[in-house]
């Protein structure tokens, strides 16, 4: 896994499944996200204007289903569990939780959303993004107000995006037009709470060392635990740790410059919808570049969620993704079976 083979392949670039769809999953998503934002500013509730968004990223999901009954179905499967996500740490805050145990709930969250997109094979962008979106609830929620606030906003946000697919989704026909996946491995259940269990397992754990350090988002630290760790393979596995650490140095770098600027409202908006796109168009070319695109956006929505913050949270993003992804890596090694460790031995005799 150290070997220079495997530093090349982290480099490679190659050509994405399909472009037109990428650009059209694109399309939808920003569309979503756009309309969310908007709508939430000029509510009269504009403090929530993160949740909405959030829920509005179930369009990224279903992006290689057929036009039709069975790409709305993950969308909406995946808004409910983006809602789910919001709604879980909501309460456990409105309860009383500690900041440990709102991070053991960060936790199960990152193992159950691991087993139901699987389970319902929801494909890309995986259990990530609803681990994301768990993560922008730790927040304290101090009236059972503000949990229905968010929980509904969430909900919202998801419908607006299962609504956006719906009316654009024929945009997608050309690109599955000839279109040749692999079929679709579907592993058994226990398989399934087993990677759920790791994953649950490892993404707590950096979330706990994160919050001992006393690093004001430990969610993002799980966030990297769970994105690596969705690889199928010990090679994928290093080849997203290693492209996650690069792509997000140099987004860092990008959202803190555009940060120092002190941008307006409506330019945060814009350079998020811009970002959000530019994800999806790049990241089927090579993961670390999506990961440069990525990390601003996900950094400017919580800028506008919590502006006060915004100061510190390009360092803390690299900081908090190098622990998780170093994790990830560590527990991909030590968890691995003779089959995993036999299938990267197979790949690196294939490369000589």
């Amino acid at each position: 896994m150290l070997s220079p083979a495997q530093w090349q392949e982290s480099l490679a670039i190659a050509p994405p499944v399909s472009l037109h769809i990428a650009c059209v999953a694109g399309l939808q998503s920003a569309l979503a996200v756009l309309v969310a934002i908007v709508a939430v500013h000029f509510s009269s509730w504009p403090q929530l204007v993160g949740f909405p968004a959030l829920g509005a990223l179930a369009a990224l999901f279903g992006r290689f289903a057929p036009v039709g009954r069975q790409r709305m179905r993950i969308v909406a499967i995946c808004a409910a569990l983006l809602t789910l996500a919001v709604l879980l740490p909501s309460l456990a805050s409105l309860l009383g939780a500690s900041a440990v145990v709102l991070v053991l709930v960060l936790a199960l969250v990152a193992g159950g959303s691991t087993v139901a997109v699987a389970h319902w094979q929801l494909g890309g962008p995986g259990a990530v993004i609803i681990v994301f979106a768990a993560g922008a609830a730790l927040a304290p929620a101090p009236t059972l107000e503000a949990v229905l606030l968010r929980t509904l906003a969430t909900a919202a946000g998801g419908a607006l995006a299962w609504a956006t697919c719906w009316l654009t989704d024929p945009l997608r026909a050309p690109g599955l037009t000839g279109l040749r996946l692999p079929p679709a491995h579907v592993p058994s259940l226990p398989h399934v709470a087993i990677a759920g269990a790791r994953i649950a397992l490892v993404a707590g754990l950096a979330a706990l060392i994160a919050h001992a350090a006393s690093w004001q988002h430990p969610a993002w630290a799980a966030i990297g635990a769970t994105a690596v760790m969705q690889g199928g393979h010990l090679h994928v596995t290093m080849n997203r740790a290693l492209q996650r650490m690069a792509g997000t140095v140099v987004g860092a770098f990008v959202v803190w410059a555009v940060l120092a600027q002190h941008p307006p409202f409506w330019a945060v908006v814009a350079a998020i919808v811009v970002f959000q796109f530019l994800t999806e168009v790049v990241i089927g070319f090579n993961y670390a570049l999506g990961q440069i695109t990525v990390t601003p956006m996900a950094l400017l929505m919580t800028s506008l969620a919590a502006p006060a913050a915004s100061a510190s949270m390009p360092v803390e993003r690299v900081l908090d993704t190098i622990l998780g992804a170093a994790l990830g890596i560590v527990a991909a090694v030590v968890f691995s079976s003779v089959d995993d460790r036999v299938h990267l031995h197979a790949h690196r005799s294939r490369e000589r």
